[in-house]
């Protein structure tokens, strides 16, 4: 058997956090939806159920939960930090696809939410 393409996905994880230009978003905080794609060559963890073989999505979160905690002024700067810290972290990672979404910003539109979507690779 060959795996042709193997994905892991974190989808619409919920923090709330301080992110944003003007001033009263980074006080005030605000509702955001992280989304992750991670593209790894999984076969060793299909074959060895072990976790020391695949990229612990736990860990995974919990980087992205960290990143999130720093505020910053644009949601590319968010995503960037969190791609450039588990394309670090998990060395199996090949392709990685991050997707930050502010629920609810502060534009006076009527929207679900204003995303950014990074896509790297190694």
């Amino acid at each position: 058997m060959t795996i042709a393409t193997s994905k892991i996905y974190l989808d619409e994880m919920h923090f709330y956090a301080y992110h944003g230009v003007m001033e009263q978003e980074r006080l005030v905080g605000g509702e955001y939806r992280v989304s992750l794609i991670v593209d790894a060559d999984l076969t060793e963890a299909v074959r060895t159920d072990n976790v020391a073989d695949t990229i612990n999505y736990a860990t995974l979160y919990e980087l992205v939960k960290s990143e999130m905690a720093i505020p910053s002024k644009l949601l590319e700067h968010v995503a960037g930090r969190i791609g450039q810290r588990a394309m670090e972290t998990f060395g199996k990672i090949t392709t990685l696809t991050i997707r930050v979404t502010k629920v609810n910003p502060p534009m006076g539109a009527d929207c679900k939410g204003a995303s950014v979507e990074l896509k790297m690779i190694r």
